[in-house]
């Protein structure tokens, strides 16, 4: 499908550097670039090739990674390789109601819409108006906005009228939050929390164990790139290490 007017893209160098910009049939100014037309964009097909100032770019619509990678960040967001492992633990798809704690930067949250739309919806409980403003700013980038919403308040009291098929918390004592929260889950529904500590992940398991959830399990995941060279192949030096742990369980219908 051709690129049409008012979609977020990127122009991809040689050297594998991003630089966004959204489609406008005008001049635009682009960081980096100077000024490119945009009408030469529009009609492109994804993945065209465009010369500008004597330098050849290619032109993609962002997918979920990329549009984790490119947010306007002020908290730390969660990865994307983190974020996969959610969708998938949580059976996260089109159609689901995920009730998430804690829009960070909006990280999750853009990969939770990806999931869910055009059918499902996102509400997201934050503590602080400042990051769900940010949040916003990068959830309509993506245009899946229609289909998030949020309320400020603390996840361990705030009132929320939603009935979610999946509850994800990026908070530091989501255990403290599950008694408010339980009732919003739907039995059989599938809960995430998020922790970077040892000892938080201990409370979070033993909570979850003490109110009668059942599959509950956490896990970590590493991630190391591979350097592919004329000469050779090895691991990069550098990984994606810890970022955080992941504890997952599902709500048994006597909870």
């Amino acid at each position: 499908m051709p690129i049409g007017e008012n979609e977020y893209v990127y122009l991809l160098d040689p050297s594998g550097r991003k630089i966004w910009l959204r489609t406008e049939p005008k001049m635009l100014k682009v960081a980096s670039l100077g000024t490119v037309d945009g009408s030469r964009i529009i009609g492109l097909e994804d993945g065209s090739t465009l010369t500008v100032v004597g330098k050849e770019y290619t032109v993609f619509r962002p997918g979920t990674i990329e549009l984790m990678e490119s947010l306007d960040r002020g908290a730390q967001i969660i990865t994307p390789k983190d974020a996969a492992t959610i969708l998938l633990n949580c059976n996260v798809r089109s159609g689901r109601t995920v009730l998430e704690v804690g829009a960070g930067s909006g990280g999750l949250t853009t990969a939770l819409l990806g999931a869910v739309a055009p059918e499902g919806k996102v509400h997201t409980i934050e503590f602080k108006e400042e990051n769900a403003q940010r949040a916003l700013k990068n959830v309509r980038r993506t245009g899946l906005d229609k289909y998030w919403s949020y309320t400020i308040g603390d996840a361990r009291e705030v009132a929320v009228d939603i009935m979610a098929d999946v509850l994800t918390m990026d908070m530091p004592d989501p255990w403290l939050a599950l008694d408010n929260l339980m009732p919003r889950l739907r039995s059989g529904g599938r809960l995430c929390a998020y922790v970077p500590n040892a000892n938080q992940v201990e409370s979070t398991v033993n909570a979850l164990r003490e109110k009668g959830f059942a599959d509950v399990y956490a896990l970590e995941n590493l991630q190391r790139g591979i350097e592919v060279h004329p000469g050779g192949v090895r691991p990069s030096f550098d990984m994606l290490g810890h970022t955080g742990y992941l504890i997952f369980a599902r709500k048994r219908a006597v909870l």
